[in-house]
């Protein structure tokens, strides 16, 4: 127990994340926002949400202790893929702020001290590039490491300082980052798949920053002495693994999330326009022509042009006077306005769909009510249509009034 205490690797390897499934997830994430990304190169928005995508996979492969032992066998050169790596990290790091101050900033903000701020993350994040492979040429690393580099040399000159290096750029860009993000996060009138996904991604920085710690925690331990590899070897990866993750799926869910609602909203207003578009082809004799590669938009458009072409000789036989004693009477049973004037509407076309089946024609003389409010309001209808029940309520108490004249004459 003690021992466990002390290097709880075995424990942690229970939940290691193989760095191929954030790597999946990344990419799904980059082949979604691809075609917009290209469709629309010039947005710089855009173009840094690709940019870091494609970055954050480039890092997950490469970091990878098999693409690791790839690399050097490639060049010839023990560990070049250490500097190799904590390029792509730095680079990711940059990307993370370039992409918080274009997104944050909007398209319309080419202030003095936008521009400033861009050069500033440039600049800084390119020099200290610059600076990880000239300290690695400086560095004797002649065993290859493919697991616990950062704490094997992490006393030996100029790759201390190389990974220190990478660690303090990746954890300032990760600070600001979330900072920029939970900030953000608070700001009012938010649609609600952005601020989940800010949220996640503010999560994921925020687990960044504990990756930082850790390998930080575990690089120190080793220079004054002590042996806390565990934290970099078996804690940092999984860490790093869910972090990734979380920053995929918080720049899906905008995009996705909003892309399902819309495809639920479309799909529920077609369902919704059932019960009138039964009724109208009863009408007409016909229905809307099945197309099998219709988009759910087109035969949302479709369903609804149909409704209305047969409404619009359909309103001749309406009974402006049945509508008037229809919605009254829809108040008369407690319904509040919007629902009273569906009901009314409904008990108007009903009678006009029972009309026409007696007299196909009517009068020469016969001018139509005005149907603009009614085109207008199929959804309203159709769904007041599912109601018989209170649809033959409102019937029979407007058909009282003619009934009680009736019977008086």
């Amino acid at each position: 127990m003690t021992r466990l205490a002390l290097n709880p690797s075995g424990f942690l390897n229970e939940f290691y994340i193989s760095f191929w499934i954030p790597t999946a997830v990344l990419t799904a994430a980059l082949v979604i926002k691809l075609p917009t990304i290209i469709r629309l190169w010039r947005d710089p928005l855009l173009r840094a949400v690709g940019g870091l995508l494609l970055l954050a996979c480039a890092v997950f492969v490469f970091c990878t202790p098999s693409t690791i032992a790839w690399v050097n066998r490639l060049t010839g050169v023990p560990n070049i893929s250490a500097p190799w790596c904590y390029s792509l990290i730095t680079a990711f790091c940059g990307s993370c702020l370039l992409l918080i101050i274009t997104w944050r900033n909007g398209l319309s903000d080419r202030s003095a001290a936008t521009r400033r701020a861009m050069r500033w993350v440039i600049s800084v994040y390119s020099g200290v590039i610059v600076a990880l492979w000239v300290l690695f040429l400086l560095a004797d690393a002649p065993e290859e490491r493919l697991r616990d580099l950062d704490t094997h040399y992490a006393t030996t000159p100029f790759m201390r300082e190389e990974i220190l290096l990478y660690l303090v750029a990746h954890a300032v860009a990760c600070l600001i980052t979330s900072r920029l993000i939970w900030n953000w996060v608070r700001t009012e009138g938010l649609d609600a798949w952005l601020r989940w996904g800010l949220k996640l991604l503010g999560a994921g920085y925020v687990l960044n920053l504990i990756f930082d710690a850790v390998k930080l925690i575990a690089v120190v331990a080793r220079w004054f002495g002590q042996d806390l590899d565990w934290l970099s070897t078996n804690l940092a990866p999984p860490v790093a693994a869910l972090s990734a993750i979380l920053i995929a799926v918080g720049f899906i869910l905008p995009h996705a999330g909003q892309y399902l609602h819309d495809r639920w909203r479309v799909r529920l207003a077609h369902r919704e326009l059932r019960p009138l578009y039964q009724l109208m082809r009863t009408v007409s004799g016909e229905g809307v022509p099945f197309v099998l590669r219709a988009t759910p938009e087109l035969r949302l458009t479709r369903r609804e042009t149909f409704i209305r072409d047969v409404l619009l000789p359909l309103a001749r036989h309406i009974d402006t006077g049945l509508g008037r004693r229809a919605y009254d009477a829809a108040l008369g049973l407690g319904h509040p306005p919007e629902r009273a004037r569906a009901l009314a509407a409904a008990v108007s076309i009903l009678d006009a769909v029972e009309i026409k089946a007696r007299a196909p024609e009517p009068p020469e003389a016969a001018a139509g009510p005005d149907t603009t409010n009614l085109l207008q309001e199929i959804g309203a209808v159709s769904r007041a249509l599912r109601r018989p029940d209170d649809i033959a309520a409102v019937r029979a108490r407007a058909a009282v009034p003619a009934e009680s004249v009736a019977v008086h004459e």
